[in-house]
């Protein structure tokens, strides 16, 4: 899903009927646009969107023959429908530093031994639209009971180009050990 292509949306058109006939409204603001421009999408290439995308994630959008290099702010979904309900997206411009997110994704959770604790799910972060996080992957194989990652420790978020949002001493995740069962019996009071 590189590119999306979405159709302008009329302003007379209600919101719960598009929704109704398959149809998804969206925005694209952003201070390189004169006004911001009300959009449509369908239903099934916004459920593909949540699944292949989240906020913050960088989306080419094709609106009548023109491509804008957008983010996505906010990605709303009802979960009772099972259904997008409204995607903002925010308009890129190079040279112009825009504040973001980007999600922590752990590898190997499955072999860590003790208990993982993840503090932080999401780092906020600021930088130009080509040095912007969507994800970040910290690999748990080999780590041991006691570990602490903090932001800092994260390469990615250490580069001149990210502008933290966020305390670099802040603790992402910690791998605590295991509790051990009390070896003594318990007396019954009789």
């Amino acid at each position: 899903m590189d590119i999306i292509s979405a159709d302008m949306r009329t302003t007379n058109a209600k919101a719960k009927q598009l929704r109704r006939s398959g149809i998804i409204p969206c925005v694209i603001y952003g201070s390189g646009l004169k006004e911001s421009l009300s959009i449509q999408i369908d239903q099934s290439t916004a459920q593909q969107l949540k699944r292949m995308k989240r906020n913050g994630s960088m989306v080419d959008i094709r609106v009548g023959g023109k491509t804008y290099h957008t983010l996505i702010k906010d990605l709303e979904y009802d979960n009772l429908l099972d259904e997008v309900v409204h995607i903002s997206f925010l308009m890129l411009e190079t040279g112009k530093k825009v504040n973001s997110v980007a999600d922590i994704v752990l590898l190997n959770k499955d072999k860590v031994q003790g208990i993982l604790e993840q503090i932080q799910m999401q780092i906020p972060h600021a930088a130009e639209p080509e040095y912007l996080l969507d994800t970040v992957a910290i690999d748990l194989d080999g780590r041991p009971a006691g570990t602490v990652i903090l932001v800092e420790d994260i390469p990615e978020f250490m580069s001149d180009q990210i502008e933290l949002r966020t305390d670099p001493g802040s603790i992402v995740l910690r791998i605590n050990r295991k509790k051990r069962a009390d070896a003594r019996p318990m007396r019954v009071a009789e």
